[in-house]
């Protein structure tokens, strides 16, 4: 085992990572368009708290830090909320 190997394993892994976070971010996309056509406020906090609760007892389950998932899941939701807000004040 090389540097390079593990180096390129990782890079593989982050590739995956990328990918599906733009799954999520496009799966945003589809929920903002529902949320428009159907009158449903874009923030929906108890659903936020969910997300965040089990992203934690991820954490707690498999020995990540708990509050770095959390932090990780505020930016992601943050972006999504962006997209979200996009998408339902898009007519189109």
């Amino acid at each position: 085992m090389t540097i390079d190997i593990l180096r390129a394993e990782l890079d593989a892994i982050d590739e995956r990572l990328l990918d599906v976070l733009r799954a999520r971010i496009e799966k945003c996309v589809e929920i903002g368009h529902f949320k428009r056509e159907n009158n449903v406020p874009m923030m929906q906090p108890h659903r936020i708290g969910i997300v965040q609760e089990r992203a934690a007892r991820f954490g707690a389950t498999h020995g990540i830090d708990q509050e770095f998932l959390r932090t990780l899941y505020n930016l992601i939701i943050e972006e999504t909320c962006r997209v979200e807000d996009l998408v339902i004040g898009d007519p189109a």
